[in-house]
């Protein structure tokens, strides 16, 4: 199969079944290029050409992409994409570690998490409200990483304490420090590969604990609740998509 035959013939990927998953187009262009139908040197559809191919976005194209060079497979010449003429040893069985602890993690947060979150609303103190409130107006679209985490354990900390049952907050906790103790979490927000996703991850974030902060300080059970699953499902989705 020649490189021109994958960009005329009829869609040589399977469309996306999921809106933007990165990963899913990273795995089918892998698996074209270890099997041989994209040959060391050969040059890589365009991001054009692969999203009508995949049906999804470019920017979903550019982040699989991305993935690929980071991992050396992809190489880049002048504004075009070429198969690595010496392709690495690739395995993702590390990086699907990675992410399926995200998943259980995650799985495990949300199982914990919404009831604290439903049970400070309604048990917390005056000054515990506003404690919440003004962790949150620290977070900035522009704060360093290190920062971001430091204020992220703080914030969710704050909420588990005011919901005025110690033993939740003693489980909560272990679950947090498998978080933020995780080596695999760490790399992946590390990466170089990964730092404009990380930014859009931690200026996301900002914006979320600032409407859970302020349904947790009014008292609103069914909006903090809400805001709490809706910022969970965010996380995990970003770490898991959009991260290699």
């Amino acid at each position: 199969m020649t490189t021109d035959s994958i960009t005329t013939e009829s869609p040589a990927f399977a469309p996306m079944t999921r809106e933007t998953l990165s990963s899913q187009i990273r795995d089918q262009l892998l698996e074209r290029i270890t099997s041989g139908g994209l040959e060391p040197g050969a040059k890589v559809p365009s991001e054009r050409d692969l999203s009508e191919q995949f049906g999804v976005a470019r920017t979903s194209v550019r982040e699989a992409m991305q993935g690929l060079i980071s991992l050396g497979v992809i190489v880049r010449r002048g504004n075009r994409s070429y198969v690595a003429e010496r392709l690495p040893d690739v395995s993702f069985d590390a990086v699907d570690d990675r992410k399926e602890f995200v998943r259980q993690l995650f799985e495990t947060r949300r199982l914990l998490e919404v009831p604290i979150i439903e049970l400070a609303t309604q048990r917390a103190t005056d000054e515990q409200r506003c404690e919440i409130s003004t962790i949150a107006a620290r977070f900035s679209v522009d704060m360093s990483l290190e920062t971001f985490r430091e204020l992220d354990r703080a914030f969710h900390t704050a909420i588990s304490s005011a919901c005025g049952n110690p033993l939740l907050v003693e489980v909560y906790g272990k679950v947090m420090a498998r978080l933020f103790r995780s080596e695999g979490i760490d790399s992946m927000l590390s990466d170089d590969a990964n730092r404009s996703e990380v930014g859009v991850i931690v200026s996301e974030a900002a914006r979320q604990h600032a409407a859970l902060a302020s349904a947790v300080a009014c008292g609103d059970v069914e909006a903090a609740a809400r805001e709490g699953v809706a910022h969970l499902q965010a996380v995990e989705r970003s770490l898991i998509d959009r991260l290699v």
